[in-house]
C-alpha cells in the first residue's frame, strides 16, 4: 500500500525539511517488509484566491488531483479525532490488509481545509486541538508514519504499554 503526504505549502530548506526527510527515509526502509511503500510528499502551492473560502476550495481541488486512484483520505484537522500511535498503526495495517492501494494524509494551507473536503475524508485526524505551523505538522506526521512501521514490525522504537 502506497503512503502519500499531500500538503498545501512548501517547506524551505533547513532543519525541518531534513527531519521530515530523515523520518520518511526510515519509514521507507521499515515499511518495505510490511507492504507499505512510497512515503512520498506532494507539495502544492497555496492558492492566491481573494477569499479564505475560495482559497480552500481551490486547494481542495488541487489536493484531490494528487491522490492515487481509490486512496483512503486522512485529513489532518485540529477538530478531528485524536487517536494514539498504536491505533493509527493498526488502522493503517487494516487498510493494507483490506487491499487498499493507497492512503493520502492531507495537510491544509494557512486557512485550513475546506469543510466539504473534510466531510468526505475517510478519517479526520487531530494531533491536538491546538493549531500547529505547517512545518511542525509535517514533521509530526512523518515521525508518526515512521512510528507506524516500527509498531507494525515490533521494533523497540515505540515504547507503548
Amino acid at each position: 500500500m502506497r503512503i502519500q503526504i499531500a500538503a498545501v505549502g512548501r517547506m524551505k530548506s533547513g532543519p525541518e525539511r531534513e527531519l521530515v526527510a530523515r523520518y520518511l527515509e526510515r519509514a521507507v526502509a521499515g515499511g518495505k517488509p510490511l507492504g507499505l511503500t512510497g512515503f512520498d510528499v506532494s507539495e502544492l502551492t497555496e492558492s492566491r484566491a481573494g477569499s479564505s473560502q475560495s482559497r480552500k476550495v481551490e486547494e481542495a481541488k488541487a489536493l484531490t488531483a494528487t491522490f492515487p486512484q481509490g486512496a483512503v483520505v486522512v485529513a489532518l484537522d485540529e477538530r478531528g479525532k485524536g487517536i494514539g500511535s498504536e491505533v493509527l498503526a493498526n488502522t493503517v495495517a487494516r487498510w493494507r490488509d483490506d487491499g487498499k492501494a493507497a492512503v493520502s494524509f492531507v495537510i491544509g494551507g494557512a486557512d485550513g481545509l475546506e469543510p466539504d473536503f473534510v466531510k468526505r475524508a475517510d478519517l479526520v485526524l487531530s494531533f491536538s486541538p491546538l493549531t500547529w505551523p505547517h512545518q511542525m505538522v509535517r514533521m509530526m506526521l512523518a515521525e508518526q508514519l515512521y512510528r507506524t512501521t516500527t509498531i507494525l514490525s515490533g521494533h523497540p522504537y515505540h515504547r507503548g504499554d
